[in-house]
């Protein structure tokens, strides 16, 4: 083998290669292309085609290139629109790539053609090279109709080896990596062996094609066998009346066609359609099958909707339809961060408690709406059947799938928002736990595959977005609370109101009765007033109805009076709304004995206890009055247990408790009361009325008991400062176990109020009883 070293312009190919003895055209719109065969032109029209190995590349360099390439002469260049040319070339020899001596304006290659030693190889050799060829070409043009029966005529005449080789390889369509290999086999031995090896490839290749084939036909044989059968099936049914069935089977036959559902699915829908088309329409099992036909059909199985990943407007749209509820965006923001971030997951299962008319429910159509989810809500206040959640057996007259199946129907898709509304007010009899049924549907490890029991089909409720509502997380039992993250929804403040109505309500109302921009104008005290003395609640329920009284009053004054404006304001707002319907029972005006300031949490919000008791001659009897339940009932007996304990300490003589009954009264009789958090006032109450202390009046109290005096931490605190507060009272005792919760409440919560924390009833007494 000899060299012999050239510098020639130089072409990279992208996605082909030329081998010597090609006459070949290709289109050139790289500049450094152009620049090069305008190079060549100028000296006697060769030029060096080399093919780089990534066809992306837009200017390779030397390690781009692969190390062999062809020396083509130009035979003709046409200019194409759009600054193409299109090139006519002949591959003359093959070269090695040694170096690029210029690569701007144009790659200049230094070359070294390869010239290949010829008779090396005996004639034997030769011969059964030839041989083996001949044999290899004739099987692949007669199997792949590739090539012209003219053609391969023509090749299998040649009879020297080099030529052979040299015509197949450019008569034969090869992909640019093969023709590649083939063009760097320098060798004729290791060019007989490439393209041996190719033509071997590619007959294996169109035998397995072949195969295939025949496959095919057969089923395309099996299937026009099976039309003919059902057309003469159709005619018997038609004359039997019996046409309606067959027909609506070849429209469940189209519809689960464009089904796109797991194969399990597709393949048990065929079964139930197979089997409806055998049967006679007027079965009564037939409409039973056609209805789970139906519904199976009509599942989002594999349908899903695209997600919002824009964190900026998730935030917008939760920021612009709530006011407050900072736990719930902040959860919802970082569920998207997450997702983001891992293009997946397993989506969070939220439980946002808290009292009535707090926005949980809207919270979760505004949630949906940030994440560009389908929302749909399923109530499951006073839902008692386990098969409302699982579903019915179809084999029952009237089944239907349950309602977590239903919900997914509705939707259309497999990944909306499913609110479970009210998880709290379930209930269990009889036909089974309700509660028990949701545990599969709310563990991520297990709603992969939830089974209904109408649909018999596993479904997939992983990427379903669950958030459910409860007002009390006590009566959510404790497995299905487990497989929930909680998130508390506070009552809302004051100021909170104020902004809610202001900013969400009055327009909402204003737009609901027809009010124009501006014909409205509610002033803020009169607003205050409404919201202290009209309502009493947690959450903004009652205020927006107030508020819709108002608008229907202001509508009624411009349609009847004529005016443009109506101004609410502290003076007339009787008049619109009437007499006030609450007042808080407000902070004695002096110090009393035998009566306490208690905090108690309601659904409702938080209020103030004032507890009374009286010591009277008797037989050492504890009376309780005010409705109370047991466990309140509980607290009065350890307080009086505790007082009987440090009674020397307060020089109470150990015969009072045997002469005297105690009278414990909470007012508002009619209204059931319990709980632990009243243990402290009632303590303190008793020890007052006992030792003629006075309590003061500006103190309240809320903690739990024990009989050696420890005071425990209590729940719904934030509700119960609220109502300190709107009580003015100045002087809050707070369980010292409690502080975690003071530290997380905002100042508008907390200003005005003096909060002591307190560990035992020492230090209750202390605060509570005056030091005269």
């Amino acid at each position: 083998m000899t060299q012999s070293v050239n510098t020639l312009p130089a072409i990279a190919l992208r996605g082909t290669t030329i081998l010597p003895d090609m006459i070949v055209h290709f289109d050139v719109s790289r500049e450094r292309s152009i620049k090069a065969i305008e190079a060549a032109m100028l000296h006697e029209q060769e030029i060096f085609l080399i093919t780089q190995k990534d066809p992306e590349v837009e200017e390779p360099g030397l390690s781009q290139l692969y190390k062999v390439g062809t020396i083509a002469y130009i035979k003709q260049v046409i200019k194409l629109p759009h600054d193409l040319l299109r090139v006519f070339v002949e591959g003359r020899e093959r070269a090695a790539l040694l170096s690029l001596t210029q690569e701007e304006p144009f790659l200049n290659a230094e070359i070294a053609v390869i010239e290949t030693d010829k008779d090396q190889y005996g004639e034997n050799i030769k011969e059964a090279m030839h041989r083996s060829l001949s044999e290899l070409f004739q099987q692949y043009s007669r199997d792949s109709r590739k090539v012209s029966r003219e053609l391969a005529v023509q090749i299998l005449n040649i009879g020297d080896l080099e030529e052979l080789i040299t015509q197949i390889s450019v008569n034969i369509p090869l992909t640019w990596q093969n023709r590649q290999n083939f063009l760097e086999a320098l060798t004729l031995e290791n060019r007989y062996e490439v393209l041996g090896a190719i033509l071997q490839n590619e007959i294996e290749i169109l035998k397995v094609g072949q195969e295939l084939q025949k496959k095919l036909k057969t089923r395309i044989d099996k299937n026009q066998r099976e039309y003919i059968l059902r057309e003469q099936m159709k005619l018997i049914r038609e004359e039997l009346g019996e046409e309606n069935t067959s027909d609506t089977a070849e429209e469940y036959r189209k519809k689960l066609k464009d089904l796109d559902a797991p194969k399990g699915v597709k393949d048990k829908i065929s079964k139930e359609i197979s089997r409806f088309r055998s049967m006679i329409s007027s079965a009564a099992e037939s409409a039973v099958l056609s209805t789970y036909i139906e519904t199976l059909l009509s599942l989002p199985w594999n349908k899903r909707s695209q997600d919002s990943e824009d964190l900026k407007e998730a935030w917008k749209i939760l920021e612009t339809g709530h006011y407050g509820l900072k736990d719930v965006k902040e959860r919802i923001m970082e569920f998207l961060s997450v997702r983001s971030l891992t293009k997946g997951g397993k989506s969070p299962i939220l439980c946002l408690v808290g009292p009535p008319g707090t926005g949980k429910t809207s919270i979760a159509r505004s949630v949906a709406e940030a994440l560009h989810k389908k929302y749909v809500r399923i109530c499951l206040g006073g839902v008692r059947d386990e098969a409302e959640i699982r579903g019915h057996r179809k084999t029952y007259v009237g089944a239907m799938p349950g309602r977590i199946t239903a919900a997914l129907q509705q939707a259309g898709v497999s990944n909306p928002l499913m609110l479970l509304d009210e998880i709290d007010k379930t209930s269990s009899d009889y036909k089974g736990d309700t509660s028990a049924a949701l545990l599969e549907v709310l563990d991520p490890e297990q709603n992969s595959r939830f089974n209904d029991h109408y649909v018999e089909v596993p479904q997939d409720l992983s990427e379903v977005l669950f958030i459910a509502t409860a007002n009390d997380m006590q009566e959510i039992p404790r497995p299905l609370l487990d497989r929930m993250e909680v998130i508390e929804i506070s009552g809302y403040t004051e100021n909170e109101k104020e902004h809610i109505a202001k900013e969400h309500l009055i327009p909402k109302q204003m737009e609901i009765n027809g009010l124009p921009k501006g014909s409205l104008v509610i002033q803020t005290p009169a607003l205050r007033k409404i919201i202290n003395l009209y309502t009493r609640e947690a959450g903004v329920r009652n205020l927006e109805r107030k508020i819709g009284q108002i608008c229907r009053k202001s509508a009624r004054e411009i349609m009847e009076n004529h005016q443009e404006k109506v101004k609410i304001t502290t003076k007339n707002l009787e008049k619109f709304l009437g007499k006030s319907r609450y007042s808080y029972i407000m902070a004695n005006k002096k110090d009393e004995i035998g009566i306490a300031r208690g905090l108690a949490w309601t659904q409702a919000g938080g209020d103030t206890l004032q507890i009374e008791v009286n010591v009277m001659p008797g037989k050492g009897e504890l009376v309780l009055t005010g409705q109370l339940g047991d466990v309140m009932k509980e607290s009065a007996q350890a307080g009086i247990s505790y007082i009987r304990s440090v009674a020397e300490k307060y020089d109470i003589r150990p015969e009072f408790f045997q002469e005297n009954d105690i009278h414990i009264h909470i007012p508002e009789g009619a209204v059931p009361k319990d709980g632990p958090s009243a243990g402290i006032t009632m303590a303190t109450a008793m020890l007052s009325a006992i030792v003629k202390k006075p309590v003061r009046a500006d103190v309240a109290m809320t903690g739990e008991i024990t009989l050696r005096g420890r005071v425990l931490p209590i729940g719904g605190l934030k509700e119960k400062l609220l109502a300190a507060k709107y009580a003015k009272i100045q002087e809050v005792l707070v369980p010292s176990e409690n502080k975690a919760d003071i530290e997380e409440m905002d100042d508008e919560i907390l200003h005005g109020l003096k909060i002591s924390f307190v560990e035992n009833m020492n230090e209750v007494l202390h605060r509570a009883l005056t030091r005269a």
